[in-house]
């Protein structure tokens, strides 16, 4: 792909490891500036990094000024999927319309029909998509547990179990749980198991408590992984349960158990995010967590 001149005072070129550090500045001072929150960590791009599918020296991007990097973007999923950010030192330049057009022309020699990113609620950067003609995916929320709540125990019926994963076998069948529940997502596209290990069960600094499952009569019926972030919080990265398993209160089991863990292991917030393709809102706001963040996911054709 022939990469067009970059704004004026600035070079591009392909991110490499070592820029690591420095991507993940830009990162989270772009989140905190728009979301008013910092989520991200740098285990979070490790990880992604490492994913088998994931090309970093053609599938990224940075923006340079005085050697050191001032904004990124990233294309993932086959093209369908774009991240990117600019230091909000450096805003008003062009530079987030020249990542923009970065991004879309990677997800075009992908051979992508769409691409689309995800955005804060209000943020410089919606007002950027929407005013390309960028619309409306899904919504995602961040929900939070207030501070002194706890999740309600449930229960798990006779002949179900919830522990820690204590074999290769058992993980990959954690992996299809989820990604069978998560296939039910309209025009969602299944990933590997190596992508999905790469940002969850080999994420950087990953310990077994953060795998959970619940078995039944030796099968692998339901699965969450939470992630202690280094704000303290307990964030619930992913929950499913198998579908002939569910209403039966298992998710709710494991929903507590997450959390609970996580307090365990030195958590004093407990948090998770969950959007419009999944149905599971009002789930989460009846056990008492309230939605702190807004968050759109924004699509554009590419043919």
């Amino acid at each position: 792909m022939t990469t067009p001149p970059p704004p004026p005072g600035l070079t591009a070129r392909p991110l490499t490891p070592t820029d690591l550090d420095e991507v993940y500045a830009v990162y989270a001072a772009d989140e905190v500036a728009d979301a008013g929150h910092l989520a991200i960590e740098p285990e979070d791009l490790a990880g992604d990094w490492s994913r088998p599918s994931f090309d970093l020296a053609h599938d990224s991007i940075g923006l340079f000024e005085n050697g050191h990097v001032v904004a990124a973007a990233e294309v993932t999923r086959g093209g369908t999927r774009a991240e990117g950010a600019v230091h909000p030192d450096v805003r008003g330049r062009g530079i987030g319309s020249w990542l923009v057009d970065w991004t879309e022309a990677r997800a075009r020699e992908l051979g992508a029909a769409t691409v689309g990113q995800t955005t804060p609620e209000g943020s410089v950067a919606q007002r950027l998509f929407l005013n390309r003609g960028y619309r409306l995916g899904h919504t995602s929320w961040v929900l939070t547990l207030p501070a002194g709540a706890e999740i309600e125990q449930r229960p798990l019926p006779p002949g179900y179990t919830l522990g820690h994963c204590p074999d290769a076998r058992r993980e990959r069948a954690a992996y299809e749980v989820i990604q069978q529940a998560f296939d039910e997502w309209e025009g969602r596209e299944r990933e590997s198991y190596a992508d999905w290990a790469a940002t969850t069960v080999r994420r950087p600094g990953t310990q077994p408590w953060q795998l959970r499952i619940v078995e039944h009569e030796g099968e692998v019926v339901g699965a969450s992984f939470t992630i202690l972030d280094m704000q303290g919080t307990g964030y619930l990265h992913q929950l499913a349960v198998d579908a002939r398993h569910r209403g039966q209160g298992l998710a709710q089991a494991m929903l507590a158990d997450a959390f609970e863990r996580a307090r365990e292991e030195g958590a004093t917030h407990s948090e998770l995010s969950t959007d419009s393709r999944t149905g599971a809102l009002d789930l989460y706001r009846k056990v008492g967590m309230e939605v702190t963040q807004t968050w759109t996911h924004l699509v554009t054709d590419l043919r």
